[in-house]
């Protein structure tokens, strides 16, 4: 175990028990989620989480931290396939955050729900999360010709926005929308869209 752990740089442990993490996250769930496990798993001490993140919530903080800018980074490349048009930019990026959701689902749910990683504030958990709604705040702007945040009605657009997309992602994770399930990728993607912009009507 000691020739495993002396293996990491500082950085490569680090990723590498966030990496873990999620591992155990979509194996156990928030509840039986613990610094042992992932330890065990990333093949260190029990020791080793501690010292990177200070306990587990320290590292589900991190975990839905690098989530967030993986969830931008979903949102932004399927934006970027959409071209310069602000309402296929606007659907892009509604595709990207489903996607993201039903790839990750339990990270997904950290990030969105939990309440162990709520307690504690934590920088850069609230610099992802805050960037990944700048993204939202930034596509309606571009939609709208007017900033959000002063403008009332395009906040209200956001919202509503932010509503429906996650709202969707959730009842997909939850297998509340058997319909939509049954539906093969492309014509499942065709029916969101239309989803979707019923919010810009």
């Amino acid at each position: 175990m000691a020739g495993k752990r002396d293996s990491y740089h500082h950085g490569d442990l680090r990723a590498a028990l966030i990496a873990a993490g999620e591992e155990v996250l979509a194996d156990t769930g928030v509840e039986g989620f613990s610094l042992r496990q992932v330890a065990r798993k990333v093949g260190v001490s029990h020791s080793a989480p501690a010292h990177h993140f200070g306990d587990a919530g320290g590292l589900l903080r991190a975990m839905a931290a690098d989530g967030f800018r993986r969830f931008l980074a979903a949102m932004r490349r399927r934006q970027a396939e959409a071209g310069d048009d602000p309402r296929e930019m606007f659907l892009g990026s509604g595709l990207g955050y489903v996607e993201f959701a039903e790839g990750a689902p339990a990270l997904f749910r950290l990030m969105f729900g939990s309440d162990r990683i709520k307690d504690v504030p934590d920088a850069a958990f609230e610099e992802a999360a805050q960037a990944a709604f700048q993204h939202l705040v930034d596509d309606v702007a571009r939609l709208r010709g007017i900033s959000p945040y002063e403008d009332e009605t395009a906040m209200a657009d956001v919202m509503a926005a932010w509503s429906m997309v996650h709202g969707f992602a959730d009842l997909l994770l939850a297998g509340r929308m058997k319909a939509v399930q049954a539906m093969a990728g492309p014509a499942r993607e065709r029916f969101f869209r239309q989803v979707l912009l019923r919010v810009m009507t």
